[in-house]
């Protein structure tokens, strides 16, 4: 699947309420970031608990966890992106290229 595809898809799914948070800035989709952000909270509470103990891995089901919660990591920033009128495959290039540019390769 094309992310580009991926992005549009989650359209289909995207039955949120719309809250924008209003400032200086303009207007700012309150639901997609909040998400983004518990949702990026929630791999790393993941990640967290697999430091515990004297042997420190990341288990086949932490794995597992883990791609679920990746996958709603991707569903709020593709949400995100839509709803700022951004195309998530150019957000991409756009950051491979600034990281080309910083590490010259």
């Amino acid at each position: 699947m094309e992310i580009d595809d991926y992005q549009r898809q989650t359209c289909l799914t995207a039955h949120c309420p719309v809250a924008y948070l209003s400032g200086q800035l303009g207007t700012f989709p309150l639901y997609e970031a909040l998400g983004l952000a518990g949702e990026v909270g929630e791999v790393l509470e993941i990640i967290k608990k697999s430091c515990r103990g004297d042997n420190p891995e990341i288990t086949e089901i932490n794995r597992r966890a883990l791609e679920l919660e990746l996958g709603d990591v991707l569903w709020y920033l593709a949400q995100l992106a839509e709803k700022l009128g951004l195309d998530l495959n150019m957000v991409a290039l756009a950051n491979l290229s600034k990281l080309r540019t910083r590490y010259g390769v």
